[in-house]
């Protein structure tokens, strides 16, 4: 994964300040604790010359959630949320971007009680194409089933995207790399398909897409992009339970998250998927998504949040 390259400014607590000066003390609550919470968010230059943000609103709306799961309120709602990004995205003159919002526990006292600590938050954006590589999006990603298990809802509670959740996706993704795969796949407590280190997982066999309910999984916002735009396509979508060698089976996988948005997955556990690349499906489902984020499908236009500089 390449480094990023800085943009002029982050939004800072309601201020735009310079790349350089978005910092915090090393005592800060959150950097010892994990207590954060943040999204991610894409935003896409539009075949008609403007940008917009994929379902903006809905990414605000699942942080302002995860502030009340964590009970750590976010200082700010969702339309204060959705125009500071659209701000740092102008003021930093970006057509496409990945947005990071992000709101943590500050400097204060360090027990792991936050007690007073103040909240802040920052939203950066910069440029990051296709999360697990450009490549990946035709010829499909290589996955290992990973030795950690998801988290149970009672141990941390997953459908907050808090940060020090990640740590689980960081323990699989290393494994994974390190043994020679792109990505991880993670079952849950039960031995079920949960998700992968930061994509919800698809399988298509026969005619039915199959996808794991909201169980032990992040409610995954492209994930529910993909469902709706699946049934309006025709499919029959299915949210169920299904186990690894299920997977193996399948006559195709995809995973869908923002990062890496419609992304086939070729071979799980040296097992090869379908014909080991894009499947039929995957490929019908790829380009409509990407008609929608370019602008090019007005029965979604409700979904992006338009802007220009």
């Amino acid at each position: 994964m390449p480094g990023l390259e800085p943009t002029p400014f982050i939004w800072f607590d309601g201020e735009l300040v310079p790349w350089s000066d978005a910092k915090i003390h090393v005592l800060t609550h959150a950097l010892h604790y994990g207590t954060g919470y943040f999204e991610g968010i894409r935003a896409y230059k539009c075949a008609n010359g403007q940008s917009a943000v994929f379902r903006l609103r809905e990414h605000m709306q699942r942080m302002v959630n995860s502030s009340k799961i964590l009970a750590l309120p976010c200082p700010y709602n969702v339309d204060e949320l959705c125009k500071a990004t659209i701000d740092t995205l102008v003021a930093n003159k970006m057509s496409s971007a990945y947005i990071r919002p992000l709101s943590f526990v500050g400097f204060g006292s360090l027990g792991v009680y936050p007690g007073e600590n103040p909240i802040n938050t920052i939203i950066a954006v910069w440029n990051w194409g296709a999360y697990l590589g450009a490549e990946a999006l035709e010829m499909g990603v290589r996955v290992r089933t990973s030795s950690f298990n998801r988290m149970h809802p009672n141990t941390h509670m997953g459908k907050a995207k808090a940060s020090g959740n990640y740590v689980n996706s960081v323990l699989a993704k290393i494994e994974a790399v390190r043994d020679g795969y792109d990505e991880a796949l993670m079952l849950d407590t039960n031995g079920f398909v949960s998700e992968a280190t930061g994509e919800n997982v698809f399988i298509v066999r026969g005619k039915t897409i199959k996808t794991t309910p909201l169980t032990s999984i992040l409610e995954g916002i492209n994930r529910a992009s993909v469902i709706t735009l699946a049934k309006d396509l025709g499919y029959e979508v299915v949210e169920t339970q299904f186990t690894r060698d299920e997977v193996y089976c399948a006559d195709e996988v995809f995973f869908s998250g923002t990062a890496a948005e419609v992304t086939p997955v070729r071979e799980i556990d040296n097992r090869i998927i379908g014909q080991g690349r894009a499947g039929e499906v995957t490929k019908v489902l790829q380009k409509a998504f990407f008609e929608i984020v370019q602008g090019n499908n007005p029965k979604y236009k409700e979904w992006l949040t338009p802007y220009s500089y």
